[in-house]
């Protein structure tokens, strides 16, 4: 029996991953995922909000805390847009519901 030699690329093929369940992985990093339940706010922390963000205007920095995709998540940049008629506000691409707003936290100038 005469065995030929294999290339490189068709050796290199033979070590390379091999998933047996495709799909698998990401259904177990689904599964480890924490769901964070929406919390409901006092009247008092939404008049605060809704105070900060009547004081805000294009331009200004902020840090927000809002819900998103089952979890609470911190964004902090430039305001791009507030639309008190739509009830949402951008900061630098990420359009964020008033009513998903958790918490705005104050700048390091102490500056909210």
């Amino acid at each position: 029996m005469i065995r030929t030699k294999m290339d490189r690329a068709q050796r290199a093929k033979q070590f390379a991953p091999f998933a047996a369940l495709k799909g698998f992985e990401e259904a177990l990093r689904e599964k480890e995922r924490i769901i964070v339940p929406k919390v409901e706010l006092y009247e008092e922390k939404k008049a605060e909000i809704d105070s900060i963000l009547r004081n805000k205007k294009k331009q200004d920095s902020i840090t927000v805390i809002y819900y998103n995709n089952e979890n609470y998540v911190k964004v902090s940049g430039m305001i791009t847009e507030i639309n008190p008629l739509e009830q949402r506000i951008r900061i630098v691409d990420t359009v964020i519901p008033f009513a998903d707003i958790r918490d705005i936290l104050e700048d390091e100038d102490g500056v909210s």
